[in-house]
């Protein structure tokens, strides 16, 4: 019943007789957060995305970058590409911010990147990896028909016998426009409750405001002199789990994080994240002021039947490789009352 009026307001926002598209998010306007029994009633979007990590070519063949691009849908290659990931994502706003609620399946909950385990003697390093996410954003005058392929590029690949090898880009082909992106990890992001803000040009990808958020919680990365590679065996944590110097003994099976994180800053802290595992599925709700008045940030217009174009990605425990979608995506505030 209140989908069925949901979609009633949506016709009226869109002059009645309209046909209201399906390809679209759209958010209602409300006079609070929304609650738990709001995102249960909000009208979802399944966005699908495709891809994953790279995975090994059967047999050789000769590529160039245009093959490249114009024989697959995203910037993932493969023979046996993953099955694709259904995100179910829904969205309100207020008369000051967005909310946005994102879930998707995830059978494994990464969220200890590169985290350390003492032994009772010796600290060693578990090698772990996280899941993360990304949305970008862009304006529509900009980019007519944007999606997530615009900003992801192949650099540096090659075929050797029947193994490829690639570097993926983020970053547009031509001067001018830019794209906001947001980045939510699950370990080193998450910690402090935020979403990475940066914006994306013909250059690569640029925080709001510069200066490097992780730096490794290794000894060795802080004397590289000494020769010893990060996380390798003989190297030890600078912090535990607590924040204190990861000197002398504690109990066996103490852990420490394999990153240090500082909470981000003025712009670089637009954009709050509230996460949770359960169920075998990811559940992601982001805040952002509708405009934060900087001049790299996307400026959500209630009203504007054109919207604002964005592309999602999933990262499955990598901080790299990731699932993107491949259409077209917008995102409606419809006009409050």
């Amino acid at each position: 019943m209140w989908i069925a009026a949901a979609f009633l307001l949506i016709a009226t926002a869109l002059n009645g007789c309209r046909e209201i598209p399906a390809d679209r998010l759209y958010a209602l306007k409300l006079a609070q957060p929304p609650s738990d029994a709001d995102w249960q009633r909000a009208l979802p979007r399944q966005v699908q995305v495709k891809g994953g990590r790279l995975h090994e070519l059967r047999g050789q063949m000769n590529l160039d970058e245009d093959t490249v691009h114009a024989s697959t849908p995203s910037c993932h290659h493969g023979a046996l590409p993953p099955a694709p990931i259904s995100v179910d994502m829904r969205a309100f706003y207020t008369e000051t911010d967005l909310y946005l609620r994102l879930s998707w399946p995830d059978a494994t909950r990464d969220d200890r990147l590169m985290q350390w385990r003492f032994d009772g003697e010796i600290w060693h390093n578990e090698g772990g990896q996280e899941d993360g996410l990304g949305l970008l954003w862009a304006e529509r005058q900009d980019f007519p028909r944007f999606t997530c392929a615009q900003a992801c590029h192949l650099a540096d690949f090659a075929v050797s016998g029947a193994a490829f090898h690639a570097r993926n880009l983020m970053r547009l082909r031509e001067e001018g426009p830019w794209l906001d992106l947001w980045r939510w990890r699950a370990d080193l992001s998450a910690r402090h409750g935020f979403a990475d803000d940066l914006w994306l040009d013909a250059q690569g990808m640029h925080p709001d405001i510069p200066g490097e958020l992780y730096r490794e919680n290794s000894r060795a990365a802080q004397s590289p002199a000494a020769g010893l590679e990060p996380f390798a065996p003989g190297d030890q944590p600078l912090r535990d789990g607590d924040g204190r110097p990861a000197s002398g003994f504690r109990p066996p099976g103490s852990t420490a994080p394999g990153y240090l994180t500082e909470r981000p800053r003025g712009g670089r802290a637009d954009v709050s994240a509230r996460s949770s595992h359960e169920g075998g599925r990811w559940t992601l709700i982001l805040r952002r002021a509708l405009d934060t008045g900087d001049p790299r940030d996307i400026v959500f217009r209630p009203g504007d039947p054109l919207g604002t174009a964005f592309g999602l990605a999933i990262m499955d425990h990598t901080p790299v490789d990731h699932y993107a979608s491949t259409l077209e995506e917008i995102l409606v505030l419809l006009p409050g009352e």
